[in-house]
This record gives structure tokens, sequence and C-alpha cells, in this order.
């Protein structure tokens, strides 16, 4: 009984229909801000540049250099962990950030911002 209300059950969910939406068309004509000319140099310099993104050899980082040493990295974290703590918790940081005098310059903080941009 169980094996036959199962093959129904399954037979009735492949048979039932599924209902998809129209496709949206964008009508916004797109106009290119550089040149075919433009674009065929920057794709011949890629070619050029023997630098190949998809091979398993390819490390974007290896022209990389910090401007921090790692212990002033470590020492940023520590520093920082409480309000990461915070601003990660249940209440997404808001009691951390009703409390603080400064928490306008955090919430306005952008990822990669740098600290002087506002």
């Amino acid at each position: 009984m169980n094996r036959n209300f199962a093959i129904a059950l399954v037979l009735a969910a492949a048979a039932s229909s599924s209902f998809a939406d129209d496709i949206t068309i964008d009508t916004t004509p797109f106009t290119s801000t550089a040149t075919r000319a433009a674009v065929q140099a920057e794709l011949n310099a890629f070619r050029q540049s023997r630098v190949n993104p998809w091979s398993n050899q390819y490390n974007p980082l290896a022209q990389f250099s910090s401007k921090r040493t790692r212990a002033e990295v470590a020492a940023e974290y520590i520093a920082a962990r409480e309000q990461v703590a915070a601003l990660n918790g249940e209440d997404s940081g808001s009691a951390y950030l009703a409390r603080h005098e400064d928490s306008a310059a955090i919430a306005t903080t952008i990822a990669g911002q740098p600290r002087n941009a506002q």
C-alpha cells in the first residue's frame, strides 16, 4: 500500500503542469562607449599579454605586495573583534550601533572604501 501510494504521488507530481512567467524583453537600446577599433585593440593587447586566466598556473596575486605587515593586520583584527561580533549578532548590531556615538560612521562604511572617503 505504501509503495503504491508513493508511486502514485510521484506520478501525480510529474503529471502536474508547471507555470513559467513570460520572458522579459528589454527595449532599452544599447549604446557602446567604445568604438569597434578600441575594443579590437584591447582584445589584441590581451591576447599578446600571454596571460591565460583559465590556466591552472594563472596567479592573479603574483605581483601583489601588501602595504601593511602581518602584525598590523592581526592587531587590527583583534581590536575589531568586539565590533565584528556585535555586527554579526542576532540583532545585526542594532544594540551595538545604538550605544556607540560613532555609529553613523560605522553604518555608512562600504567594503573597500577608504576610511577618509565620505
